[in-house]
């Protein structure tokens, strides 16, 4: 059992940081860094992986917002549409942030004028800093404990004021650095029989891990996670993920079987 703690804000002086903002930034931040260390041991542009975490970025920040209006509070947001700009109260939809990346590289994509196989090589490696920044800024969501789960007497559940529950903050931070370590050490194998494999294949783990990890979520609070028939706005993502990727598999077995 993990003892209930919550750091919200870290004050020092007149300065107030957001505990939550301040991993989420280590996050980005590092993830770029791991990305481009490995830019340039492979001999690629480092300033490329710049320019297309920045994109990144910036459409994960706008569409994990907007999704988050969209589908955990509109009723809220049409009486207060201001505050829909008011990123730093927090809210942020994982999965909104997952589509915005992936909108912001397809346009970066197609502003630099790259062909699918030249950009392939910097897609694998951002997905491996995605995946590190992901679990640290995941750290920042446990420290706030804003992804309560079910009541448990799991031995990393957290003591919360109402009972001992699933944070899945914290599950999914160690999720991601697992994710991160495997294909960092694969990474090597994996780029020797083709580029896009890192890419695919952690984005295949994550989406099988996330929407299993979901059935864990708290039901039984106020402000628990909406569910669609059944299922959270996050597994329905993680579904078209998954048969995206199946999808690509077989395309791409169809293509070998036809040039060979």
């Amino acid at each position: 059992m993990i003892p209930f703690f919550q750091i919200n804000s870290i004050v020092s002086g007149p300065i107030t940081i957001q505990a939550w903002g301040l991993f989420v930034a280590l996050g980005m931040l590092i993830g770029l860094l791991a990305a481009q260390y490995l830019a340039r041991r492979y001999l690629l542009s480092s300033q490329v992986i710049l320019d297309v975490g920045l994109w990144a970025i910036i459409g994960g920040l706008v569409g994990g917002r907007l999704f988050f209006v969209w589908f955990y509070a509109l009723d809220y947001y049409l009486t207060n549409p201001l505050d829909i700009l008011k990123f730093w109260q927090g809210g942020a939809s994982s999965l909104g942030g997952f589509i915005g990346a992936l909108v912001a590289v397809w346009l970066f994509i197609k502003r630099r004028h790259f062909s699918w196989q030249e950009f392939l090589p910097y897609l694998d490696m951002s997905s491996v800093g995605l995946w590190l920044g992901w679990g640290i800024g995941r750290v920042g969501c446990f420290l706030i404990h804003d992804h309560p789960g079910r009541l448990t007497n799991f031995s990393l559940a957290v003591n919360f004021p109402n009972g001992m529950r699933h944070d899945l903050g914290l599950y999914e931070s160690i999720f991601s650095f697992f994710i991160f370590i495997i294909f960092a050490l694969l990474f090597k194998k994996l780029v020797k029989i083709g580029w896009g494999l890192v890419t695919g294949f952690s984005f295949g783990l994550y989406a099988v891990g996330r929407f299993f990890l979901d059935f864990l979520r708290a039901t039984d609070l106020d402000y628990s996670d909406a569910k669609y028939f059944y299922l959270t706005p996050a597994q329905w993502g993680m579904l078209v993920i998954m048969l995206t990727l199946t999808f690509w598999v077989i395309f791409a077995k169809i293509k070998r079987v036809k040039n060979s």
